[in-house]
């Protein structure tokens, strides 16, 4: 059996440490009986519900192949990562250093990514990201104690200039917010789209978390494009589709978008979002004996039903029980350990995807049109996507 132990405070001494940056590089640990293994997530706020999903997503996995990591028992600690960037070096520090966690999982917010990202970089502890989608993770700041079990922010964009073009959609307008996420989402996009012969006519954006649209839609009437695309999440994204909707664009004008757009807020959306095409690594609605029997297992344990995010936390279980497995639960010999994990195929719910040499997922990404408030997969935009890991030099 697993024991379980929230963390929800630390020594005024570590947090002197953490406040000053002084991390102890590659700390060493003797090797307990326990693997100990610390969840970095939101349980809070407004995205509380994607931080227990994941942590039920990884529980899953490893209990299924036999609630063990190397034959070893598993401790876990919990920290509240509050979704706050300024506490993420901070709470990291604490699961490393007074913890001593052998592995590190966090997190779901890019702007907390980059506090662990840095305590992970110094401390050598290793960080499964189950969510964070923020590029520089994977790409110029990669490291060998590092892996992605879900996306690069402009992986689901990367699928959208192919079938677009398939459509006749030859001129189009980009609008997003304001901040990294979009920024990294539209590098996906304009290589896609312009490279499968597609015309950028207008990028359109504004600050975060603005949800002010009319001014934009007036604007995108006016141009009259092909097409639309576009990365919004959460209610900003339920808010622009009843939008776009309401402003008579839909009737004419396709609206496209990153999975984001639609994932989470078709409730909220209505009938505004029937239509919508979008790009994604996984969908409910995947019809394979693998994502039906992950569906209903999943549900039977949690009594919820299973999003993109308990998946993503389920591949980051399935991961770490192959590296584990791998070295016979010695998670100090690390060599082995990152060699098993990057050579890994994990059997996943959105379709078997291997690892990039940046330690990212090489996947799928499905076309899907949402219908009567789901995202029915219609084909796949994009087989075997890899993020272009741009600046990863692996140590």
């Amino acid at each position: 059996m697993t024991t379980r132990r929230l963390v929800l405070t630390r020594s005024a001494a570590v947090i002197g440490a953490a406040s000053t940056g002084l991390l102890l590089p590659q700390i060493a640990r003797a090797q307990s009986d326990k693997v100990r293994v610390g969840f970095m997530l939101p349980y809070t706020g407004t995205f509380a519900q994607l931080g227990v999903a994941i942590e039920n997503g990884f529980r899953m996995a490893v209990n299924e192949q036999g609630g063990k990591l190397g034959g070893r028992e598993i401790e876990f600690f919990k920290v509240d990562d509050e979704s706050n960037p300024a506490k993420g070096i901070e709470n990291a520090t604490r699961l490393v250093q007074r913890d001593k966690v052998d592995v590190l999982i966090g997190t779901v917010h890019s702007g907390v990514q980059m506090g662990i990202h840095k305590v992970a970089r110094e401390s050598g502890v290793l960080n499964l990201i189950p969510n964070a989608g923020v590029h520089i993770a994977t790409r110029a700041q990669c490291a060998p104690n590092v892996f992605r079990t879900s996306f690069t922010n402009s992986q689901p964009t990367l699928a959208l200039g192919k079938p677009m073009m398939e459509k006749g959609h030859k001129k189009a307008v980009w609008i997003s917010w304001a901040y990294a996420a979009g920024d990294e989402a539209f590098e996906g996009f304009e290589k896609s789209y312009t490279e499968a012969g597609g015309q950028i006519v207008k990028k359109l954006s504004l600050p975060f978390p603005n949800v002010e649209f009319q001014a934009l839609l007036t604007e995108i009437a006016a141009i009259k494009p092909d097409a639309v695309a576009c990365f919004f999440a959460g209610g900003g994204a339920a808010k622009f589709l009843r939008d776009y909707h309401a402003a008579g664009l839909s009737k004419n004008i396709q609206l496209w978008g990153s999975g984001f757009l639609t994932e989470g807020v078709l409730d909220a959306a209505g009938d505004a979002a029937n239509g919508v095409l979008t790009t994604m690594h996984y969908s409910d609605s995947l019809d394979t004996p693998r994502n039906k029997k992950f569906r209903l297992d999943y549900a039977k344990a949690f009594k919820l039903q299973p999003d993109v995010y308990a998946v993503q936390g389920y591949d980051t279980g399935l991961l770490m029980v192959k590296g584990a497995n791998a070295v016979k639960g010695d998670l100090n010999n690390k060599q082995a350990l990152y060699a098993a994990m990057r050579g890994a195929e994990i059997d996943s719910p959105r379709g078997k995807w291997k690892m990039s040499p940046a330690h990212n997922p090489i996947q799928d990404m499905y076309l899907r049109r949402v219908e009567n408030g789901e995202n029915k997969v219609i084909g796949i935009a994009a087989k075997a996507v890899a993020d272009p890991a741009t600046g990863c030099r692996m140590a």
